[in-house]
């Protein structure tokens, strides 16, 4: 069985390939039909690419396992920036970046320089929002009196986005420019977006089985095969977007990505309740999605002008989280008392432990 989920992992990933490739476009007109900024233009792409974040979560609360949704959704957010950023520099090494027509300002001094142009706007309108949710996302977590997830701060969290996304859409806003939507367009724009949603859902659960049938562990199984491929989708609009030439929102989107995943992705598990089961593995992973966002903050505010990420920034990042890797399977894992616990009825159940491998 395991070759036919082989074919469903693959078909899953091309299906995430189309959307992603289809997106683009779609998104660049409807920014300048709104007038929203560059940067804002972070937050369409994020609301779609974060859905199967949001449906793995809510299937993880369904079937009494929100711990490895927890798990996934945190070690997502440390991943994803790095892996977006290395992405974005990537494919913006191609020669006449956004076409002939309009080739992005200055691209080629930047290629000779190993420069992604990124605005610095990036940082106020999503790196500073997104470090204030993963604050509040502390806040309502940590303390001993509210340490776990509880119906009321899913309406905290869901107030917490509406802020973010309010300010992020609205700042820098400008007139609006007349385009014209064919229904080809418009029909191609709601598949993309299926097409994401579903292609990275139908990734991660095909992966899971063949992790069983190998009888690998669901931290080996996380790390090596779900991460990647999991990534995949969004790692294919990062790239789409940054060839068409919307450089900043291809480098914001990741933000505006995981802000959803900060906090409407939860409400599943704020609904059914969710304890935080080994506090150590929690806060250690919930510093380095601070870091990262902080880490990106800082590139783009102090790092001269132009702003953006230069080489030594993008190889930086990685490094990061592998630091993180080698915390957790190092000190963390050699302390912890194993992945799998038992409930009182006997049936197996996968604790906070088996995090890094859902964190992906």
């Amino acid at each position: 069985m395991i070759w036919v989920w082989a074919a469903v992992l693959l078909g899953a990933v091309w299906l995430a390939h189309w959307g992603a490739e289809h997106l683009a476009d779609p998104l660049k007109k409807l920014r300048k039909q709104w007038g929203f900024s560059v940067a804002a233009g972070g937050s369409f792409v994020g609301l779609a690419a974060a859905s199967p974040e949001i449906g793995i979560n809510a299937t993880s609360a369904i079937r009494g396992v929100g711990d490895i949704g927890l798990g996934a959704l945190l070690g997502s957010n440390v991943l994803a920036i790095p892996l977006m950023i290395v992405t974005m520099y990537v494919a913006t090494r191609k020669r006449d970046l956004g076409g002939q027509a309009g080739g992005h300002k200055n691209h080629e001094q930047h290629r000779r320089e190993q420069l992604v142009q990124v605005n610095r706007q990036a940082v106020t309108v999503q790196a500073l929002p997104y470090l204030g949710i993963i604050a509040l996302f502390a806040v309502l977590t940590l303390p001993p009196a509210w340490r776990g997830l509880q119906p009321i701060d899913g309406w905290i969290l869901l107030l917490g986005y509406a802020a973010y996304l309010a300010q992020a859409l609205l700042r820098g806003k400008q007139g609006g420019e007349d385009v014209e939507w064919s229904r080809k367009e418009r029909w191609l724009a709601m598949a993309s977006v299926g097409a994401l949603a579903l292609g990275a859902f139908f990734t991660v659960f095909s992966t899971e089985k063949i992790v069983a049938q190998l009888g690998l562990s669901r931290i080996v199984g996380g790390l090596f095969i779900t991460a990647p491929i999991a990534a995949l989708p969004e790692v294919f609009a990062t790239w789409y977007v940054a060839r068409s030439g919307q450089v900043t929102s291809g480098a914001t989107s990741v933000l505006g990505d995981h802000v959803v995943t900060m906090t409407l992705a939860f409400i599943p598990l704020t609904i059914v309740g969710m304890p935080i089961e080994n506090l150590t593995l929690f806060w250690t992973t919930l510093s380095f999605v601070a870091l990262m966002p902080a880490l990106y903050a800082c590139f783009l505010w102090w790092g001269g002008e132009p702003t953006g990420f230069r080489l030594w920034q993008v190889v930086a990042l990685p490094l990061v989280y592998l630091a993180f890797v080698a915390l957790i399977v190092f000190w963390i894992q050699p302390f912890s008392s194993g992945g799998n616990t038992q409930d009182s009825e006997g049936s197996t159940r996968t604790s906070l432990i088996a995090g890094p491998a859902a964190m992906t």
